[in-house]
């Protein structure tokens, strides 16, 4: 008797550690990927002496990896290694002051009111319910389909709705930071995390506190290599396990017959399955490969996230007042991101985000240089002017690091690649660059999201970013995980 076909369509995080976790059940599975590598948006960029992680470029929640690999029977040891980090992040203001995000919560509570004059009470009060909110209804929200009745039937549900207060879904996050903050720079720190899933803080629930739990209490990671040793640590580890990459293979339908799945056809040719699961953006899902324009224009309902204009710079000098990861604030948080959202424009004075791995292996770039990925937010792609906006955008950004790094940092700058949300849009199918497919400016975001399965289609299943529970590696991993164990 043959062993049941599945069939991934796209070869990211999400796609690669689902077609291990079906392996692992028996099927016998096939990844069809367009690009000529596997990865997604998870690949380096290497030119003239420097190595730069070119997509996602911070590593929490570890355990997601560690689990994989032990479902597996395999050592993580053997195919990658990771250390954690004594600072996630560092942020710089415009009024000159600096803080240091320190992953001890004792460290950075005190930094806070050293640095700020922000009660160290109100942070370990911030982040102690940050905890608590992630144990009981992030739990359930983010490793269950929030579409099956199983997972409300369940009496975890009833610890998890006794732990949500009215502010967490009534209040913006903003509005909730600025009840539990004293300073107007602590609440610019946790107003930024709702950009972790591509969000307004002044349009996203308040529930969205739960995220620095994440970073600051379970920490944060750097991974030997870079980011992309995460994706060549799975493909090794999905190839063991008897996956098939067929690379260069663009799927241009998904079969269905009779309300069931027949297979994919590809650019090689039909491929019969048993089972499809679509790593590929929600929208191009239901309008190119299942040809239904009423389901893709559904999608189209729900707000896009936000996307993201990385400059890639090979720098010939070293900035010790830099670390891993930086943030150097905008001066008006809430219009940068009413330009962002409402009119869809790029600021003048944007938050800046700077991730320098030569800070952790000195090979990543020449002596006495540093690699600076170096990204500002974006708006999804409304066929902009990207040339235009590339030059402007470039001076905006030498302009505040000039500024707040007192530097000339033109001269430094011999290496120069760029990615805008066209560019991601192109590479990755992701509708309009959106990073994190829908935006979580709702209370009801999470219910909205397409479900892990088709409840039309038998044997079609979906993971990945832009589907539940969310974007970003750690929510791509629980992604397959939820499908996984969909699929008996």
């Amino acid at each position: 008797m043959r062993n049941r076909k599945a069939i991934v369509i796209g070869a990211g995080i999400a796609g690669i550690a689902t077609a291990i976790r079906l392996s692992l059940k028996g099927y016998d599975v096939e990844i069809h990927e367009k690009n000529s590598v596997a990865g997604g948006k998870m690949y380096s960029i290497e030119k003239n002496g420097y190595t730069f992680d070119a997509g996602p470029s911070l590593f929490t929640q570890p355990v997601n990896l560690e689990e994989l690999f032990s479902l597996a029977g395999e050592d993580i040891n053997a195919y990658f290694k990771y250390c954690a980090l004594p600072l996630a992040c560092r942020y710089f203001f415009e009024t000159g002051k600096l803080v240091n995000a320190y992953t001890s919560r004792d460290a950075f509570a005190d930094e806070m009111e050293k640095q700020l004059g922000e009660p160290k009470a109100n942070v370990h009060r911030y982040l102690e319910n940050a905890e608590r909110v992630y144990e009981n209804v992030g739990q359930i929200f983010l490793n269950f389909s929030l579409h099956k009745a199983s997972t409300w039937l369940h009496p975890r549900v009833l610890k998890a709705l006794a732990a949500v207060k009215m502010p967490y879904l009534f209040n913006t996050l903003n509005e909730f930071n600025h009840q539990q903050f004293s300073t107007p720079e602590a609440v610019q720190i946790f107003n930024r995390f709702a950009t972790y899933n591509g969000s307004n803080p002044y349009s996203a629930p308040g529930m969205l506190s739960l995220i620095p739990h994440l970073e600051q209490n379970q920490g944060t990671f750097y991974p030997e290599g870079g980011m992309v040793s995460i994706p060549n640590a799975l493909v090794a580890l999905a190839k063991k396990k008897g996956v098939q990459f067929v690379l260069n293979s663009t799927v241009e339908e998904i079969v269905v017959e009779n309300k069931s799945i027949k297979g994919v056809q590809a650019s090689s040719g039909f491929r019969p399955a048993d089972i499809v699961v679509s790593n590929v953006d929600t929208y191009f899902s239901y309008k190119n490969l299942l040809k239904n324009n009423d389901a893709a224009k559904k999608v189209l309902k729900n707000e896009r996230s936000s996307s993201a204009y990385i400059f890639y710079w090979g720098v010939k000098k070293s900035f010790p007042e830099l670390h891993l990861h930086n943030i150097l604030f905008s001066k008006n948080y809430q219009e940068e991101f009413d330009h962002l959202f409402v009119k869809k424009k790029f600021f003048s004075d944007p938050t800046i985000y700077i991730n320098i791995t030569s800070k952790m292996e000195a090979g990543h770039a020449p002596k006495n240089a540093e690699n600076w990925f170096v990204m500002v937010n974006a708006p999804a792609n409304t066929e902009m002017d990207w040339d235009t906006l590339r030059n402007e955008l470039r001076q905006n950004i030498i302009f505040k690091l000039n500024r707040m790094l007192s530097t000339d940092l033109s001269q430094y700058i011999e290496v120069e690649e760029v990615l805008s949300p066209l560019d991601i849009e192109r590479q990755t199918s992701s509708y309009k660059g959106s990073l994190y497919g829908t935006s979580s400016n709702s209370k009801w975001a999470a219910f909205l999201r397409q479900a892990n399965f088709s409840s039309s289609v038998k044997g079609l299943y979906f993971t990945g970013g832009s589907v539940h529970p969310g974007g970003g590696i750690p929510l791509c991993l629980k992604s397959a995980k939820i499908v996984s164990d969909m699929i008996v």
